[in-house]
Order: structure tokens, then sequence, then C-alpha cells
């Protein structure tokens, strides 16, 4: 089985992408634990999208990722909320 393409850091433009139920709280959360892992985040840039019947958010975000231990901490604050279910 052929490996997966490494990722050289540090990479520009990596996109996160986080699915949740829908609400400001769900934004302001993920604007939080961003700014905290990602200092070069900029919130103006998130693409969030709502469900057909509004019930859960998409909220796409793009970083510059620095390494493998900044991905996975990030992965792991933001998927302990419950208002998230996916992370991608």
């Amino acid at each position: 089985m052929p490996q997966p393409p490494k990722i050289e850091f540090p990479c520009e433009n990596y996109p996160i992408k986080i699915l949740g139920d829908a609400g400001d709280s769900l934004q302001k959360f993920v604007v939080e634990v961003l700014s905290k892992h990602a200092p070069d985040f900029n919130a103006d840039n998130m693409q969030i999208k709502n469900s057909n019947k509004g019930r859960f958010q998409s909220i796409t975000v793009f970083i510059t990722a620095t390494g493998v231990d900044q991905l996975q901490a990030l992965h792991k604050e933001l998927r302990a909320n419950k208002q998230i279910k996916i992370v991608l």
C-alpha cells in the first residue's frame, strides 16, 4: 500500500474543516482554539456554510501548519467540544 504524501512544514494555507452544531458559540470556540494553536490565524478568512435545515455549520479555516504536534493538539482540543461532530 502506498504511503500517504508527507506534508512539508511549515505548510501555508493548510485547510481544516470543522462540522458542528450551528451557532455563534461554535464559531467563537473555533476562533479561540485556532488563535491559541496558530498565532497567524485570521478569523476573517473563515468560510462558514449552514446545512440545508440550518442545524449544522461547516467551518473551513486555513492556517500555517508548523508541525504534527501542532495539528494533533489542535484536533484534540477541537474534538473535546461536544458541539463539534467532525474535524478534518
